[in-house]
Protein backbone atom coordinates (compact mmCIF):
# COMPACT_ATOMS: atom_id res chain seq x y z
CA UNK A 1 0.00 0.00 0.00
CA UNK A 2 1.37 3.41 -0.96
CA UNK A 3 2.07 6.01 1.72
CA UNK A 4 -0.58 8.65 2.32
CA UNK A 5 0.70 12.23 2.47
CA UNK A 6 -1.09 15.43 3.47
CA UNK A 7 0.54 18.70 2.44
CA UNK A 8 -0.97 21.90 3.80
CA UNK A 9 0.18 24.86 1.73
CA UNK A 10 0.29 23.11 -1.65
CA UNK A 11 -1.22 25.55 -4.14
CA UNK A 12 2.09 26.94 -5.48
CA UNK A 13 5.82 27.16 -4.82
CA UNK A 14 7.52 24.56 -2.67
CA UNK A 15 4.27 22.92 -1.56
CA UNK A 16 2.97 22.37 -5.09
CA UNK A 17 6.34 21.12 -6.32
CA UNK A 18 6.61 18.72 -3.37
CA UNK A 19 3.07 17.44 -3.93
CA UNK A 20 3.92 16.68 -7.55
CA UNK A 21 7.24 15.04 -6.68
CA UNK A 22 5.65 12.75 -4.07
CA UNK A 23 2.77 11.85 -6.40
CA UNK A 24 5.30 10.91 -9.08
CA UNK A 25 7.04 8.77 -6.47
CA UNK A 26 3.84 6.76 -6.09
CA UNK A 27 2.49 8.27 -2.90
CA UNK A 28 -1.16 9.21 -2.44
CA UNK A 29 -1.22 12.94 -1.81
CA UNK A 30 -3.86 15.25 -0.35
CA UNK A 31 -3.06 18.84 -1.33
CA UNK A 32 -4.52 21.59 0.84
CA UNK A 33 -4.56 25.38 0.64
CA UNK A 34 -7.14 28.14 0.30
CA UNK A 35 -7.17 28.22 -3.52
CA UNK A 36 -9.58 25.55 -4.76
CA UNK A 37 -8.88 26.32 -8.44
CA UNK A 38 -5.11 25.93 -8.11
CA UNK A 39 -5.45 22.72 -6.10
CA UNK A 40 -7.89 21.16 -8.54
CA UNK A 41 -5.67 22.04 -11.49
CA UNK A 42 -2.71 20.49 -9.69
CA UNK A 43 -4.61 17.34 -8.74
CA UNK A 44 -5.90 16.92 -12.31
CA UNK A 45 -2.31 16.47 -13.47
CA UNK A 46 -1.96 13.47 -11.15
CA UNK A 47 -5.38 11.83 -11.29
CA UNK A 48 -5.66 8.92 -8.90
CA UNK A 49 -2.57 10.01 -6.98
CA UNK A 50 -3.51 13.49 -5.79
CA UNK A 51 -6.65 14.89 -4.19
CA UNK A 52 -7.56 18.56 -3.79
CA UNK A 53 -8.66 19.35 -0.24
CA UNK A 54 -9.19 23.12 0.14
CA UNK A 55 -9.00 24.67 3.60
CA UNK A 56 -7.93 27.75 5.49
CA UNK A 57 -5.21 26.66 7.90
CA UNK A 58 -5.99 29.60 10.20
CA UNK A 59 -9.40 27.99 10.83
CA UNK A 60 -8.67 25.31 13.43
CA UNK A 61 -12.04 23.60 12.97
CA UNK A 62 -11.50 23.43 9.20
CA UNK A 63 -8.15 21.69 9.69
CA UNK A 64 -9.74 19.08 11.96
CA UNK A 65 -12.57 18.55 9.47
CA UNK A 66 -10.10 18.05 6.61
CA UNK A 67 -8.17 15.48 8.62
CA UNK A 68 -11.38 13.59 9.36
CA UNK A 69 -12.15 13.54 5.63
CA UNK A 70 -8.76 12.01 4.83
CA UNK A 71 -9.16 9.43 7.59
CA UNK A 72 -12.61 8.49 6.29
CA UNK A 73 -11.09 7.69 2.91
CA UNK A 74 -8.78 4.92 4.03
CA UNK A 75 -7.12 5.96 7.26
CA UNK A 76 -4.84 8.67 8.63
CA UNK A 77 -1.99 10.18 6.62
CA UNK A 78 1.42 8.60 7.16
CA UNK A 79 3.20 11.87 6.43
CA UNK A 80 1.98 15.41 7.14
CA UNK A 81 3.85 18.44 5.81
CA UNK A 82 2.84 21.80 7.28
CA UNK A 83 3.99 24.26 4.64
CA UNK A 84 1.35 27.02 4.59
CA UNK A 85 2.82 30.47 5.01
CA UNK A 86 3.40 33.84 3.45
CA UNK A 87 6.04 36.55 3.28
CA UNK A 88 5.61 40.27 3.83
CA UNK A 89 8.88 42.19 3.48
CA UNK A 90 9.00 45.36 5.54
CA UNK A 91 11.35 48.29 6.00
CA UNK A 92 11.76 49.77 9.48
CA UNK A 93 9.85 52.92 8.50
CA UNK A 94 6.81 50.83 7.51
CA UNK A 95 6.67 48.51 10.54
CA UNK A 96 3.09 47.92 11.75
CA UNK A 97 2.07 45.61 14.59
CA UNK A 98 -1.18 44.69 12.85
CA UNK A 99 0.69 43.49 9.75
CA UNK A 100 2.90 41.28 11.90
CA UNK A 101 -0.16 39.92 13.71
CA UNK A 102 -1.73 38.85 10.40
CA UNK A 103 1.42 37.02 9.35
CA UNK A 104 1.74 35.37 12.78
CA UNK A 105 -1.81 34.04 12.41
CA UNK A 106 -0.86 32.21 9.22
CA UNK A 107 2.81 31.33 9.66
CA UNK A 108 2.75 30.41 13.34
CA UNK A 109 -0.83 29.71 14.39
CA UNK A 110 -1.51 27.90 11.10
CA UNK A 111 1.32 25.51 11.97
CA UNK A 112 -0.01 25.19 15.51
CA UNK A 113 -3.48 24.32 14.19
CA UNK A 114 -2.00 21.60 12.03
CA UNK A 115 0.06 20.16 14.86
CA UNK A 116 -2.90 20.15 17.23
CA UNK A 117 -5.00 18.29 14.65
CA UNK A 118 -2.60 15.51 13.65
CA UNK A 119 -0.27 14.96 16.61
CA UNK A 120 -2.72 13.26 19.04
CA UNK A 121 -3.54 10.55 16.50
CA UNK A 122 0.12 10.00 15.67
CA UNK A 123 0.95 9.65 19.36
CA UNK A 124 -1.92 7.24 19.87
CA UNK A 125 -0.69 5.11 16.96
CA UNK A 126 2.94 5.69 17.98
CA UNK A 127 3.64 6.22 14.29
CA UNK A 128 3.69 8.93 11.64
CA UNK A 129 5.96 11.59 10.22
CA UNK A 130 5.27 15.28 10.87
CA UNK A 131 7.36 17.80 8.92
CA UNK A 132 7.11 21.54 9.52
CA UNK A 133 8.42 24.11 7.05
CA UNK A 134 10.15 27.12 8.58
CA UNK A 135 13.04 28.96 6.90
CA UNK A 136 16.71 29.82 7.33
CA UNK A 137 15.34 33.37 7.80
CA UNK A 138 14.43 32.17 11.29
CA UNK A 139 18.08 31.63 12.23
CA UNK A 140 18.84 35.33 12.66
CA UNK A 141 17.73 38.74 11.44
CA UNK A 142 17.88 39.43 7.69
CA UNK A 143 17.06 42.60 5.71
CA UNK A 144 13.31 43.41 5.38
CA UNK A 145 12.53 40.23 7.36
CA UNK A 146 11.28 41.68 10.65
CA UNK A 147 7.87 40.05 10.12
CA UNK A 148 8.80 36.88 8.26
CA UNK A 149 11.94 36.04 10.23
CA UNK A 150 10.05 36.60 13.48
CA UNK A 151 7.40 34.05 12.51
CA UNK A 152 9.87 31.50 11.21
CA UNK A 153 12.13 31.84 14.24
CA UNK A 154 9.09 31.12 16.38
CA UNK A 155 8.25 28.03 14.34
CA UNK A 156 11.83 26.74 14.62
CA UNK A 157 11.73 27.14 18.40
CA UNK A 158 8.30 25.46 18.58
CA UNK A 159 9.43 22.41 16.63
CA UNK A 160 12.75 22.13 18.46
CA UNK A 161 10.89 22.20 21.78
CA UNK A 162 8.41 19.50 20.71
CA UNK A 163 11.32 17.31 19.61
CA UNK A 164 12.31 16.66 23.23
CA UNK A 165 9.01 14.91 23.92
CA UNK A 166 8.72 13.17 20.55
CA UNK A 167 12.24 11.80 20.08
CA UNK A 168 11.51 8.75 22.24
CA UNK A 169 8.22 7.96 20.51
CA UNK A 170 7.40 6.40 17.15
CA UNK A 171 6.47 9.82 15.76
CA UNK A 172 9.14 11.26 13.47
CA UNK A 173 9.31 15.06 13.75
CA UNK A 174 11.26 17.01 11.14
CA UNK A 175 12.06 20.67 10.62
CA UNK A 176 12.44 21.95 7.06
CA UNK A 177 14.50 25.13 6.67
CA UNK A 178 14.79 26.22 3.03
CA UNK A 179 17.03 29.03 1.90
CA UNK A 180 15.94 31.32 -0.90
CA UNK A 181 13.61 29.45 -3.26
CA UNK A 182 12.25 31.15 -6.38
CA UNK A 183 8.51 31.49 -5.75
CA UNK A 184 5.95 34.32 -5.94
CA UNK A 185 6.82 35.05 -2.30
CA UNK A 186 10.56 35.56 -2.81
CA UNK A 187 9.82 37.58 -5.95
CA UNK A 188 8.75 40.31 -3.49
CA UNK A 189 12.30 40.67 -2.18
CA UNK A 190 14.18 43.73 -3.41
CA UNK A 191 17.63 42.56 -2.37
CA UNK A 192 20.06 40.05 -3.84
CA UNK A 193 19.18 36.49 -2.81
CA UNK A 194 22.31 34.31 -2.65
CA UNK A 195 22.14 30.62 -3.56
CA UNK A 196 18.62 30.96 -5.02
CA UNK A 197 17.18 27.56 -6.05
CA UNK A 198 14.05 26.48 -7.93
CA UNK A 199 10.95 25.07 -6.26
CA UNK A 200 11.54 21.78 -8.10
CA UNK A 201 15.03 21.51 -6.60
CA UNK A 202 13.65 22.29 -3.15
CA UNK A 203 11.02 19.57 -3.58
CA UNK A 204 13.68 17.02 -4.51
CA UNK A 205 15.76 17.84 -1.42
CA UNK A 206 12.71 17.71 0.86
CA UNK A 207 11.46 14.44 -0.64
CA UNK A 208 14.84 12.84 0.01
CA UNK A 209 14.85 14.22 3.55
CA UNK A 210 11.38 12.84 4.25
CA UNK A 211 12.72 9.41 3.38
CA UNK A 212 15.50 9.77 5.97
CA UNK A 213 15.91 10.36 9.67
CA UNK A 214 17.56 13.78 9.98
CA UNK A 215 15.72 16.18 12.25
CA UNK A 216 16.56 19.21 10.12
CA UNK A 217 16.22 19.29 6.35
CA UNK A 218 18.05 22.52 5.45
CA UNK A 219 19.32 23.69 2.08
CA UNK A 220 21.24 24.84 0.10
CA UNK A 221 24.01 23.33 2.23
CA UNK A 222 26.63 26.04 1.64
CA UNK A 223 24.17 28.83 2.44
CA UNK A 224 22.95 27.05 5.57
CA UNK A 225 26.50 26.60 6.85
CA UNK A 226 27.31 30.26 6.17
CA UNK A 227 24.22 31.45 8.05
CA UNK A 228 24.87 29.13 11.00
CA UNK A 229 28.39 30.48 11.19
CA UNK A 230 27.28 34.10 10.89
CA UNK A 231 24.76 33.82 13.72
CA UNK A 232 27.62 32.87 16.08
CA UNK A 233 29.48 36.11 15.33
CA UNK A 234 29.22 39.24 17.48
CA UNK A 235 26.79 41.80 16.09
CA UNK A 236 29.61 44.21 15.20
CA UNK A 237 30.65 41.64 12.58
CA UNK A 238 27.26 40.09 11.77
CA UNK A 239 25.48 43.26 10.60
CA UNK A 240 28.15 44.51 8.15
CA UNK A 241 28.79 41.03 6.70
CA UNK A 242 25.12 40.23 6.08
CA UNK A 243 24.45 43.77 4.90
CA UNK A 244 27.28 43.58 2.38
CA UNK A 245 26.12 40.22 1.00
CA UNK A 246 22.54 41.42 0.51
CA UNK A 247 23.30 44.94 -0.64
CA UNK A 248 21.84 46.48 2.54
Amino acid sequence: MSQRVWIIGASYGIGAALAERLARDGKEVWASARSRDKLEALAAKHAGRMHALPLDVTDKAAVATALAEIEAEGGPPDIVVLNAGSHHPVAAKDFKADDLRKLMELNVMGVANGIEAVLPGMLQRDAGRLAVVASVAGYAGLPTSAYYGCTKGGVINMVESLAFDLRKTGVKLQLINPGFVKTPLTDKNEFEMPFLVTAAHAADVIAEGLAGNKFEIAFPTTFVLILKFLRMLPYRLYFPLVGRSTGK
